[in-house]
């Protein structure tokens, strides 16, 4: 089954309206985020993709991504409650909510507004060269688990 696409107005608008339905006082249903440093782990997804600000994986980091995590992130399959998370995705630092979720809402309309074209064959800082499916798959279930995490 094909994840939602996340290239399209109507599922953003959808996403869209998940993420503002959350509050400060919204509380996770699993895991130890609050509900601010859901929203900055989120925004990481897409500063991989855009931003030059992390540490690009070397060596037999950057195998072992690409030879076993690469699958499991890309494929349709949803992610499972409290699996590892990667040391660049940990926040563990109060964050401010109102800029974590501005920020989550823009970025999810840039990858919208930049479209399937721009991500065909993208690279991605870990896992190399990704199809347009992949990238959307990526942003569509790590983002659908996070905002269930937070029941919406």
């Amino acid at each position: 089954m094909a994840l939602p696409n996340v290239y399209s107005k109507e599922v953003v608008a959808t996403l869209k309206d998940r993420i503002n339905s959350l509050t400060t006082e919204s509380q996770a249903l699993w895991g130890k985020m609050n509900v601010a440093q859901m929203l900055a782990h989120c925004k990481v997804t897409y500063e991989l993709s855009y931003e030059n600000i992390h540490p690009k994986p070397k060596g037999l980091m950057k195998w072992m991504l690409k030879t076993f995590v690469k699958k499991i992130v890309t494929n349709e399959k949803p992610f499972k409650r409290n699996e590892r998370t990667a040391p660049v995705f940990l926040v563990s630092s109060q964050q401010n909510f109102e800029k974590e979720k501005r920020r989550l809402l823009s970025n999810l309309e840039i990858v919208q507004a930049d479209g399937v074209d721009k991500f065909e064959g993208r690279e991605n800082p870990g896992f190399g060269k990704l199809t347009a499916q992949q990238w959307n798959n990526l942003y569509y279930k790590h983002l659908d688990h996070h905002l269930s995490q937070f029941g919406v």
